[in-house]
């Protein structure tokens, strides 16, 4: 957009903004937060035990956590054992399809992990999955 002034100089607006730099940065951000958000998923440190047969996980599911100390973690947020199985509830509307991973350090006491069975029970789900890691001879299915 050009335009003549009194003197007779032609000047042109500076509305017309070069976007290319925004939109070059926008696509940098976004490729940044897809690769760093998996690693992001499960932030909370659990040595969980080795077997030799291990599933892939490729949904996106809910992650139940018990670390060394025995506290319980809902998805990387801290929540009380006593409460565990009505935010279970909450999270979804239908408890009998739902799938939970549960992830239980190596030194955890087994009662520990049988009160955190039972807390899950108690909320309805019955497809509970363990996460482990894969030994040195693992079969991946």
């Amino acid at each position: 957009m050009a335009f003549t002034s009194r003197g007779g100089h032609t000047q042109t607006a500076l509305a017309e903004i070069n976007i290319t730099p925004l939109v070059d940065v926008v696509l940098v951000l976004l490729v940044i937060f897809m690769l760093t958000a998996p690693v992001l998923q499960s932030g909370i440190q659990v040595n969980v035990p080795k077997t030799k047969t291990v599933r892939e996980i490729t949904e996106q599911r809910m992650v139940l956590t018990i670390d060394k100390d025995q506290q319980v973690f809902l998805n990387d947020k801290l929540v009380n054992l006593n409460e565990l199985p009505d935010i279970l509830r909450s999270q979804s509307s239908d408890t009998t399809k739902q799938v939970i991973y549960l992830r239980a350090d190596q030194g955890v006491s087994f009662g520990a992990f049988a009160t955190l069975m039972d807390a899950v029970k108690q909320a309805g789900i019955t497809n509970v999955s363990i996460v482990t890691t894969p030994s040195e001879n693992a079969k991946t299915k």
